[in-house]
């Protein structure tokens, strides 16, 4: 039997990917209680939400004023509409907290309850960018690189510091730029270093790129991006958030 010639210069056919081919759901992070949260802002943070308004935040879509509901000191996900909201400033490397509340009466199981996220730079519309995952991981099981705490398909939380839904959480993030060569290529990648409720889960973390729901991760170059709220599309209740305020590391 004759043996085909190799063609030259032809590319082999990478496989179409599902999301579930970056999935990972062992080892699962041990339990830790985390203690009381402190939540002033110090001296020198830019307050990006402190109760009042959403002055600071657009919708990410087309820069229109942010759509989300502001009430008793806290803003919650518009469903309805407005979609994912951004800051309309633009940040490098910097210091964030966030503090976030999973709805008490919050329904559904897996990545449809509570799932929303804080991306620590924000990219193109929509979900691109880099997202550090929000979701209800207090005794509901899911993939573990895509649980709170996560660098959503990349990092697997080193703990899982969770309160009950209904409890505010607090998120204090270290957030390290890529830098990019004029040509687009990596000179050096992004870090990402998380504490949730007080507790280390991602230490200097280097990231492979942007967080993907379906693929592998790659990088795209920019300079500055905006933080973004993610308004996730599950049936759940959505999620609260208060008292966000970032410092710029020079």
């Amino acid at each position: 039997m004759a043996l085909s010639a190799p063609v030259w210069g032809q590319q082999p056919v990478a496989p179409v990917m599902k999301h579930q081919d970056t999935e990972i759901y062992e080892p699962v992070p041990p339990v830790v209680t985390p203690g009381p949260a402190n939540a002033a802002p110090p001296s020198d943070a830019i307050v990006l939400f402190d109760g009042k308004g959403l002055d600071e935040w657009v919708t990410t879509k087309d820069k229109s004023p942010a759509q989300w509901t502001v009430a008793d000191g806290v803003m919650t996900v518009n469903k309805n509409g407005g979609g994912n909201i951004e800051t309309k400033r633009s940040f490098k490397n910097y210091q964030l907290h966030v503090e976030f509340r999973i709805p008490a009466n919050i329904t559904g199981s897996d990545q449809a309850r509570g799932n929303s996220g804080v991306f620590l730079a924000s990219t193109g519309t929509g979900d691109a960018g880099y997202e550090l995952q929000v979701l209800d991981s207090y005794e509901n099981k899911t993939y573990v690189n895509g649980m709170a705490g996560s660098i959503y398909k990349q990092a697997i939380p080193l703990a899982n510091p969770a309160r009950k839904p209904g409890e505010w959480q607090t998120y204090d993030v270290v957030w390290t730029a890529p830098v990019f060569n004029e040509d687009g290529s990596v000179k050096t990648p992004a870090y990402a270093t998380v504490f949730f409720n007080g507790v280390v889960v991602e230490n200097h973390f280097e990231l492979k790129g942007e967080t993907l729901y379906v693929g592998k991760p790659f990088y795209k170059k920019y300079d500055r991006a905006p933080i973004k709220l993610q308004a996730h599309g599950d049936k759940s209740e959505p999620d609260s958030f208060r008292n966000i305020w970032v410092r710029e590391l020079k």
